[in-house]
């Protein structure tokens, strides 16, 4: 009688079937990363639904008649315009593709991050950025260092140009508000330049504590964004003239750094006033002046509604690409 075959060759199909089934065990480290992109998602998903509502709001108090009325007839205004609202993306994104190889897709989500800040809530779309950051992994591994730095160094390059001017234009800014009996009193602006330079002084003398990147990165994002704000400045100045070529450019470029100043100063009520009435001592025109700045924030937010409904279609197709 010959012994029945019941060696490794008859065991192994079992075996094989088995590990066919079973189902391979995710690390530790799988399980957390996959929590992290999972919240990061979510956290995305629920800042992009407050950007869609805020932007349905603002939508319904958008006078279309009156923009159409007033927009301009010039090419180069356009460029301007284009010009003037991608600083800041574009920007971001040439200091981000330094720091992390960001790419050209990237400048999608730093858009929305602006749509975000200006439509929302200031510094929420650095929380969406982080959570789009966390999403994609392969550019880096702590995405929170680099936002923070770049948010802070912001703040710092505004203040230092904000203090410049400051220094330069002082007797001319109190001598406007003087004049034209306008709610900016000395007190006023001696606690907002103090209130700058001292933030500036500590992050500078704990710059170790608060700020996780290199020298070198440091000095090129500070730098970048201090470009861009004289850059804003200069191409605003010029937008203002090509709407209203009647006004020499030196009379917008003047205007321009004095809005500059005056939204920079943090304990200033009434900002917009404060602006106009100077906007209307230079150039005159109490109607033109006023009609002038509603055109401007009428156009940027129609573009922050084009941006936020084509970022929100992309973000869609991106997330069905990744399923």
């Amino acid at each position: 009688m010959k012994p029945t075959a019941q060696g490794p060759s008859a065991a192994a199909p079992v075996l094989a079937a088995d590990t066919a089934i079973a189902p391979p065990i995710p690390s530790g480290d799988q399980i957390i990363r996959a929590g992290k992109r999972h919240w990061a998602r979510w956290l995305g998903s629920l800042i992009s639904l407050a950007v869609l509502v805020a932007a349905l709001s603002q939508w319904q108090q958008l006078d279309f008649a009156t923009l159409r009325t007033l927009l301009p007839t010039s090419f180069a205004f356009w460029i301007a315009f284009v010009v003037y609202y991608m600083l800041g993306p574009v920007s971001e994104w040439l200091i981000f593709r330094r720091l992390w190889q960001l790419p050209p897709a990237g400048i999608v989500p730093l858009l929305r991050k602006k749509v975000s800040n200006e439509l929302v809530l200031g510094y929420l779309g650095e929380v969406y950025f982080y959570s789009w950051a966390r999403r994609h992994g392969n550019l880096t591994a702590a995405p929170f260092g680099a936002i923070k730095d770049v948010a802070i160094l912001s703040a710092m390059a505004g203040n230092a140009i904000t203090l410049v001017m400051m220094a330069v234009g002082f007797p001319l800014l109190y001598g406007l508000a003087d004049g034209l009996d306008l709610d900016l009193s000395q007190r006023t602006l001696a606690f907002s330049v103090a209130f700058m330079a001292v933030s500036s002084i500590m992050v500078l003398a704990l710059r170790r504590r608060v700020l996780s990147l290199p020298r070198d990165e440091l000095v090129f994002v500070l730098a970048m964004h201090s470009i861009r704000i004289v850059a804003g400045a200069g191409v605003l100045a010029l937008m203002w003239h090509l709407a209203l070529p009647q006004v020499g450019l030196v009379w917008w470029v003047l205007l321009s750094l004095l809005r500059q100043l005056v939204t920079r100063l943090p304990f200033v009520a009434n900002k917009d006033v404060v602006f106009a009435s100077m906007a209307i001592f230079f150039v005159g025109g109490e109607t033109m002046i006023p009609a002038l700045m509603a055109l401007v924030a009428g156009l940027v937010l129609v573009m922050h509604l084009a941006v936020a409904a084509g970022t929100g279609i992309y973000a869609l197709v991106e997330k069905e690409g990744e399923s």
